[in-house]
């Protein structure tokens, strides 16, 4: 009797204190420094719906020296933020990456140019010296070369590609004529460094058809293997897409969410502001479901590298709708 009475009032307490199971951890892991680019899972770290979700979502910054695919395939991460470039290259060279949601619809890399240079459409890049990301970022770029058959071997009938670090430098000191920009944030650093707008040229990758899909959500062929882990990613991409959606109705309070949780205090305030601005529009009404059209747009931009293609093969098993098919059957 008094062993019933205390179990009773054991659950009894429980209830009242409201102890459970814990919560499912999932790590994700970034493509780049703490920004408004990455918004949205803050948003949703902040505003308790990954909780709701009944998940403890650890977010890890990225950096320089930080390749999500090396991450996650050590086991650092469940899933990571990147460009499908270069998680196809990855999977290509035999790193099963499977994209498994698409938050950004559309792209937003750009090429900065000089006016003065006299660069006012592509064919004007021959004989001119541009400023290009690496590190898998190159990628859209030397297919676009290639498709306007611009050797990036540098001389008189191609470009000279130095590489460009993750600054707005060669332009502003003149040692490029055009350099690599997002438009949610180099651009602006351009600006901001005392070149305004009407002395610049800018030409945006979805406006010359060599946009790549960019800030996709990955994991693993092995790990969505699992059905519970399908099901943790499924709620997780559910409650960041709800971040995204808050961060574009509340740009401004995402901002200041993001620049909490910037560790380094190298953010300010205005630049984060107007990059959440931008960031969402690249988001627009998406529901985190990748638009395959789009994915077998960026596969056919990649091929179409002349004789160094960034892969070599159509990749098979490259994204699933598994998660957001799940994802929606959610309440």
């Amino acid at each position: 009797m008094k062993t019933t009475i205390l179990a009773g009032a054991l659950i009894a307490l429980g209830a009242s204190t409201g102890i459970a199971g814990a919560a499912d951890a999932l790590t994700l892991q970034l493509k780049w420094v703490t920004q408004g680019q990455f918004a949205g899972y803050y948003v949703a770290k902040e505003k308790g719906y990954y909780d709701e979700a009944d998940l403890d979502v650890t977010i890890k910054p990225g950096g320089p020296d930080v390749a999500p695919e090396q991450v996650i395939a050590g086991g650092g991460a469940d899933v990571i933020v990147d460009w499908m470039p270069a998680a196809l290259a990855a999977r290509e060279k035999g790193l099963a990456l499977v994209n498994i949601a698409q938050p950004f619809k559309a792209s937003g890399m750009e090429l900065t140019c000089r006016k003065e240079t006299g660069i006012a459409a592509p064919a004007d890049f021959k004989g001119k010296t541009l400023g290009v990301w690496f590190s898998g970022n190159e990628y859209p770029f030397l297919s676009w070369m290639s498709k306007l058959k611009l050797s990036t071997e540098g001389g008189a009938d191609g470009v000279t590609v130095i590489k460009q670090g993750f600054n707005v430098d060669p332009l502003i000191q003149k040692q490029a004529d055009c350099i690599s920009t997002m438009t949610y944030n180099e651009y602006w650093q351009v600006i901001d460094a005392g070149l305004p707008a009407d002395q610049l040229t800018v030409f945006k990758y979805e406006d010359q058809g060599v946009a790549t899909l960019e800030d996709g959500l990955y994991t693993t062929e092995a790990k969505l293997a699992d059905p519970a882990m399908v099901d943790k990613l499924a709620r997780f991409v559910k409650a960041s897409m709800k971040g995204w959606q808050y961060a574009a109705a509340n740009p401004d309070e995402a901002a200041a969410i993001v620049l909490d949780n910037d560790t380094t205090g190298a953010q300010t305030e205005e630049h984060q502001k107007r990059m959440v601005g931008e960031v969402v529009k690249l988001v627009g009404d998406s529901d985190g479901t990748l638009d395959t059209k789009a994915a077998e747009s960026t596969v056919a931009v990649l091929m179409g590298g002349g004789s160094d293609p960034v892969i070599t093969k159509t990749p098979a098993g490259a994204w699933t709708s598994a998660v957001t098919d799940k994802m929606k059957t959610l309440p």
